[in-house]
């Protein structure tokens, strides 16, 4: 099952000790935890509440497809990168990428 990561006290935990990898829109970071823990950071450089929401639908549906059936004890944090136009298909070829690039599977 997955978790959705909430607390500011685990993304200042995994922005100050996380490890970094980068693809072309998204970049990960991800911490050794206890549980699988997701949690998604949009920053205000992407837009209005309305493009940001949408960006982060978008993210954690990825997310969902990607993470099934992952049985790694991690925090996870994607930041993604600022575009003309966002997608679905980009998110999930880019989180794909990352995740079997880091071995977390």
């Amino acid at each position: 099952m997955i978790y959705r990561l909430k607390r500011k006290s685990d993304f200042d935990k995994i922005f100050k000790n996380g490890k970094r990898c980068y693809a072309n829109s998204l970049m990960m970071l991800y911490f050794k935890s206890d549980c699988l823990k997701i949690g998604f950071s949009v920053s205000k450089k992407h837009g209005k509440a309305v493009v940001r929401n949408r960006i982060k639908r978008l993210l954690r549906a990825s997310a969902r497809k990607v993470f099934k059936g992952l049985n790694s004890c991690l925090y996870v944090v994607f930041l993604p990168k600022v575009q003309e136009n966002y997608s679905f298909k980009e998110y999930l070829n880019d989180m794909t990428y990352l995740v079997k690039k880091e071995n977390l599977k």
